[in-house]
């Protein structure tokens, strides 16, 4: 039996802008069905990491593949039609419906009408935006977080094997925020879909990543599961990172004791 491919691989990964790296020789591996975090402060390189994979700029040095296959063997529009890509301005096109927007790049891609409006209300079905409701109104006619979850709709609408996330909770309260990452965490089991999320919240990396891979300037510091950046933090960068998420669980840890007692 012939050894898997990973949905994503990063190969020496460059970016240089004005004499300086602004991405240094990244490589990882973002197996199917996974979904990895990209976390550092900012210019650590997560973004320009993203816009690399999805060919918005072009690396330096370096490769990406996905699928086992260089993504720059076909035009850059071709491969942006199989990859969705959610940030956190959300730009949905304010003159079209939540269904126009969603089924935006299924009907580039040449699906059937019957097949878009069934794809586009299991979706908002499943961010709990109920489709008789919602499908025909306006993005002004929604708050932030609809809105966010039409994004977040709009990039699974064509069933891309891949789906990258660039701070897409960041601009949004405390609760709605909560809400949101719950809401993503389940569409993600329920759709096993291959994700890399940005972050600057270590929290939030630690809720809902299978892995976190640390950016510094750049390079990758360390990568893996959150209990074993927890644990057996590579160097003091990363064990600072971590220190947030760390100080969360001793005391809610503390405040079960209490209640206990």
């Amino acid at each position: 039996m012939g050894v898997s491919l990973p949905m994503l691989e990063l190969l020496g990964l460059t970016r240089e802008q004005g004499g300086r790296a602004l991405v240094d020789r990244l490589s990882l591996r973002v197996e199917v069905g996974e979904l990895l975090l990209l976390v550092g402060a900012s210019g650590s390189g997560k973004t320009t990491t993203l816009k690399m994979i999805n060919r918005l700029v072009e690396p330096t040095a370096g490769e990406v593949r996905i699928g086992g296959r260089r993504h720059d063997e076909e035009p850059a529009h071709l491969l942006r039609r199989r990859i969705g890509y959610v940030f956190q301005g959300v730009g949905l096109f304010p003159h079209l419906t939540v269904a126009e927007n969603v089924a935006v790049t299924p009907l580039l891609l040449g699906w059937g009408v019957k097949r878009v409006r069934s794809r586009v209300d299991e979706l908002l079905a499943l961010v709990q935006l109920e489709p008789a409701r919602f499908r025909d109104r306006l993005p002004a006619e929604l708050s932030g977080g609809e809105q966010q979850r039409v994004g977040i709709v709009r990039a699974l609408a064509a069933e891309p094997p891949l789906v990258l996330l660039d701070e897409p909770f960041g601009a949004l309260d405390p609760l709605t925020r909560e809400v949101l990452q719950e809401a993503f965490a389940a569409l993600q089991r329920e759709l096993r879909f291959t994700a890399v999320f940005v972050t600057h919240d270590v929290v939030e990396a630690v809720l809902l990543a299978d892995r976190i891979a640390v950016l510094r300037a750049g390079k990758l510091l360390q990568v893996g599961t959150a209990n074993e950046l927890l644990r057996s933090p590579a160097d003091a960068d990363v064990a600072g990172l971590m220190a947030t998420p760390r100080r969360q669980a001793q005391a809610l840890a503390g405040k079960l004791g209490s209640a206990q007692a």
